[in-house]
């Protein structure tokens, strides 16, 4: 199964958009499938049902972070680096999609309330694009690693 196919698998399993993008990656970032899940538990329905950032860009940043991220407070370079990495790929998922905010993909308008997750029927798939957007995010991911193969510590 490929990424963009595990990714929407693994929405419509159940679990939240972030969840599905960073499982999606589980084996190339190193981490349980347990691990994955609770790492990415809280970014689903923009962070925790805010409608902020999308769960899908959140979880492509936490691969992009496992998989080519820096870790020393001192590594400037690697922060510059990073952070375009970041703005790259969360460019590269507005222009398939027109945004990275959770609101303003879903079209619930300016400062909606935050929501508890809704429950998972055939009509809350018929009415969100989130299933394959997972995908989207998964494929962003999968192109920007075959142009930028991770180095092997």
């Amino acid at each position: 199964m490929t990424h963009p196919e595990k990714a929407k698998s693994l929405f419509e399993e159940g679990y939240n958009c972030a969840q599905a993008v960073v499982g999606a990656f589980e084996e190339e970032i190193g981490l349980s499938h347990e691990a994955a899940m609770r790492l990415a538990s809280s970014f689903g329905g923009g962070i925790g049902g805010m409608r902020s950032v999308c769960g899908t860009v959140s979880g492509m940043m936490m691969v992009a972070g496992l998989l080519y991220g820096y870790g020393a407070p001192d590594d400037r370079a690697g922060k510059i680096a990073h952070y375009a990495r970041v703005r790259e790929l969360a460019d590269a998922f507005r222009a398939e999609h027109g945004s990275i905010i959770c609101a303003e993909l879903l079209g619930l308008g300016e400062k909606p309330k935050p929501r508890d997750p809704e429950e998972r029927t055939p009509a809350y798939y018929k009415k969100r694009p989130c299933a394959d957007m997972t995908a989207d995010a998964a494929q962003i991911l999968d192109d920007y690693i075959a142009a930028h193969p991770v180095k092997k510590a």
